[in-house]
């Protein structure tokens, strides 16, 4: 049930905007590369237990978990925004405030959302708000990249059978995930037996091998059903030095799909490209790297009642019409598990996977209030 902030969380909202700034900057200088959250997880832990409770744990996937009327409540409601950034930085990156907005990589993707999740579930301790039901605060990992969803994955394990639906505060408010892009993504290695660059000339070439492959792969035609399906090389590496001719050169490759048998189809050529290349070389390794599912059996009308639910706060507080689309976040393991999920987050900004990153500091004032309208209307 939507419920109107009272006076009392209005109160607080403008009280802590400029806490959730210095919240946010003090976070922005915890390096968090996805499978390398400990820093960021262990501050917003302690963080939280310095509001005097006992409940809050870090679980062995590196998400801070904080639940609330859980125990016995087979219906919860998990409110999760992710630590981890796109970047493999482990010392601070740039952060400056200029002309009103933020700057600092990572900033928006996720980590202002991450500040605003800890201050309203501040704002429930303090305020020793009891739910109706069950619900769990998360600040979890392994979002981006090769984290692979593993702190989604491992809290729908941790409450699987229990949970009614899931939101996760990620990326602005002005779009809402709605759907699952399932994606699936490889390191391919190919290996000849290379050699001297003059006096092994005419040896067989791994990097050669590699590009034509990737050209293989580029002449795909992905399917036409559905939203959207896509691939990419993304990263690629091999060689020893300019007078050598390559032992082994390597890709990092996907695709991606909102249907799951349009992936079935990437995998089909994929999977012929690779044996074609196959025969032509020494070796050639395949490794999966990253699975991320699509859309399960997920009720109709529970999605829907959650996207009305966002729709009606959105408008009340950010003046905004919703716009949804499919993606591939947090939310592709509840949706795959047929729980209803929605992802969207509190501010407004621009650059997110770029060190150019920046948030409005003036869309905090519209975002915060929406999420925290969301947490305790679904109290």
């Amino acid at each position: 049930m939507d419920r109107k902030l009272s006076d009392s969380a209005l109160r607080y909202l403008e009280d802590n905007h400029e806490t959730l700034i210095a919240l946010t900057r003090e976070l922005c200088g915890i390096c968090a590369p996805s499978n390398h959250e400990e820093r960021r997880a262990e501050f917003c832990c302690r963080w939280l237990k310095n509001l005097g409770t006992e409940n809050v744990y870090i679980d062995e996937a590196l998400n801070v978990i904080l639940p609330i009327g859980c125990e016995g409540s087979d219906d919860i409601t998990i409110f999760m925004a992710h630590i981890d950034t796109v970047f493999p930085d482990t010392e601070p990156m740039p952060l400056r405030e200029e002309n009103g907005r933020l700057y600092c990589p990572g900033v928006g993707d996720d980590t202002v959302n991450v500040a605003m999740l800890m201050l309203i579930a501040k704002y429930l301790l303090e305020q020793r708000i009891t739910p109706s039901h069950g619900i769990v605060f998360a600040m979890n990992s392994g979002e981006e990249g090769l984290g692979n969803l593993k702190g989604s994955r491992a809290l729908m394990q941790a409450f699987e059978g229990r949970i009614r639906e899931v939101y996760s505060f990620d990326g602005g408010y002005d779009l809402a995930c709605n759907a699952a892009v399932g994606s699936i993504r490889y390191r391919v290695e190919v290996k000849t037996e290379g050699g001297h660059s003059y006096a092994a000339f005419g040896n067989r070439n791994a990097i050669f091998y590699l590009s034509q492959l990737i050209q293989t792969l580029y002449s795909m035609q992905p399917p036409k059903t559905g939203i959207k399906t896509s691939f990419n090389v993304g990263k690629i590496s091999g060689g020893t030095s300019v007078n050598t001719i390559a032992q082994q050169a390597e890709m990092m490759f996907e695709y991606r799909s909102d249907l799951r048998e349009n992936l079935d189809a990437m995998q089909e050529f994929f999977a012929a490209a690779v044996e074609t290349t196959r025969r032509m070389v020494s070796e050639v390794n395949v490794e999966v790297i990253g699975l991320r599912p699509c859309m399960g059996e997920v009720d109709p009308i529970r999605q829907k009642a959650m996207e009305q639910r966002y729709a009606s706060l959105l408008k009340t507080y950010c003046g905004l019409k919703p716009e949804f689309h499919p993606s591939s976040t947090d939310c592709n393991i509840p949706f795959s598990m047929g729980i209803p999920a929605l992802a969207f987050g509190g501010y407004l900004g621009e650059g997110a996977h770029t060190r150019e990153e920046y948030i409005e500091l003036e869309s905090l004032k519209k975002g915060f209030p929406l999420l925290m309208a969301t947490v305790l209307g679904s109290l």
